[in-house]
């Protein structure tokens, strides 16, 4: 089975690019518009050994590594995007270098960002894991029996204090870091502005005729294979970091949702947020129906916005959401609790959408859309005064539960946390239950 990847933005604004001080991370992974994405919980674990887990390369396991939580496709090991213990939070976009197709295995990038995550204390201990991992193993585009796509790939890894861009070719990287506020899209970015490169990055450009050799090197020109001007990637890219950089030093929770939700074609990159669906451009990417009336093409599966903090004053928020994130919840998460269980059902099939929160999105966003204009308002309105409820409540419990926490009450900070977060993921997919049956129901009777 081939599993294709549409398109990915990622975003990051640090804390001096924000209205309230602290790192605020975004990132919608945009997928097959069935691929099924649930959210997962992975223990810290101690006294490792053996293999990793990774698909197609042998990567040993570390002796231990961190809590964290990511959005995994079905099919994958890897994580599209994720968080850890310590607020370190990463998500990957798909590049198109002028390698050709390797005929030896590697990494792919999903793998590369959850290795990061299990590996990484700081935004930079990650990035010293990743870019290690990339040197050793690779990654990019290689021939596989199992029919996944490969590509190579570019993220943005970010803690409450630091933020920053790796993009990669190959065994090949490029390290930027982050300095306000910026988005990456599949698309390369890192031209002379990198911190560091690869080792063998310079030379491999220069033997393959990329670059001459004179002047600075331009990461970004040696390595794209197509324009970087013109295309999807492009124009999304210059629509998120346009918006970003109108709202300098005041990028707030609802900056990146409103982004991450946008429907602009980014012929005017500043222009307002567009709600339209229809014709289905943008960052929140939707699929389309042929003249057939059979469905093409990706849709956003999953989507995070990470409020971070480095004062120590609350809790990191994580605001997760399902599918269409233009049409779905953002619910509030904490990496301290666990997660509830139903969260990361989900599979290859929409067998039964009443058991997996993925699906039920996946199920609601479609009759949602077969009903049109007044379906989409009425799901966005019936979220709207819920949504509210959770962006006040979130941040009472994020100060309470660090204040417990401090003092030395965790088991008691736990469950209050678990308790909130389980309350309102029952209230959203009793919620969403409605709203699809309501839905449902009309669109037969009509």
């Amino acid at each position: 089975m081939a599993h294709f990847t549409q398109s990915c933005d990622t975003m990051v604004a640090t804390p001096g690019a924000t209205g309230h001080g602290h790192t605020i991370f975004a990132k919608n992974s945009d997928r097959p518009w069935d691929e099924c994405q649930p959210l997962e919980l992975q223990e810290a674990e101690a006294g490792r050994s053996g293999s990793a887990g990774t698909q197609f390369v042998d990567v040993p396991k570390v002796e231990s590594t961190y809590r964290h939580v990511g959005s995994r496709p079905w099919w994958c090991w890897g994580y599209e995007q994720g968080f850890n213990e310590h607020q370190v939070v990463i998500g990957n976009e798909a590049l198109g270098s002028k390698l050709e197709t390797s005929t030896e295995p590697k990494l792919v990038g999903m793998e590369i960002l959850r290795l990061g995550l299990e590996r990484g204390r700081t935004a930079r201990e990650a990035v010293d894991a990743m870019t290690g991992l990339i040197s050793e193993y690779g990654q990019g585009k290689f021939e596989n029996d199992a029919g996944v796509r490969t590509y190579d790939n570019g993220y943005i890894v970010a803690d409450p204090r630091e933020a920053f861009v790796i993009e990669t070719a190959g065994h090949e990287w490029a390290l930027k870091r982050v300095d306000g506020a910026l988005g990456i899209s599949n698309v390369y970015s890192v031209e002379t502005d990198y911190e560091s490169v690869s080792d063998g990055a310079e030379k491999l450009a220069r033997d393959q005729g990329w670059w001459t050799g004179e002047g600075v090197f331009n990461f970004a020109d040696a390595y794209t294979k197509d324009v970087r001007d013109f295309g999807s990637g492009a124009m999304r890219r210059r629509r998120s970091c346009a918006v970003l950089g109108d709202k300098a030093r005041n990028v707030g929770v609802d900056t990146m949702m409103s982004v991450l939700s946008d429907h602009s074609d980014a012929t005017n990159p500043n222009e307002p947020y567009q709600a339209g669906i229809d014709p289905g451009n943008g960052i929140c990417v939707h699929y389309k129906r042929d003249e057939q009336g059979d469905i093409k093409g990706g849709n956003t599966a999953a989507s995070l916005v990470a409020d971070l903090c480095s004062d120590d004053s609350r809790l990191p928020i994580y605001w997760c959401s399902f599918y269409s994130p233009c049409l779905s919840l953002w619910f509030p998460v904490f990496v301290e609790a666990e997660l509830p269980a139903v969260l990361a059902r989900g599979g290859q099939h929409a067998t039964d959408e009443t058991d997996s929160p993925w699906w039920l999105f996946h199920k609601l966003n479609m009759v949602a859309r077969e009903a049109g204009p007044e379906g989409i308002g009425r799901v966005r309105r019936r979220w709207a005064s819920l949504q509210q409820r959770t962006k006040t409540s979130a941040y009472d419990v994020a100060v309470e539960g660090k204040r417990l926490i401090t003092g030395g009450y965790q088991e008691r900070a736990e469950g209050m946390l678990a308790r909130y977060v389980d309350e309102n993921v029952q209230i959203m997919l009793d919620t969403a239950r409605e709203l699809k049956e309501e839905m449902s129901t009309q669109l037969a009777a009509d």
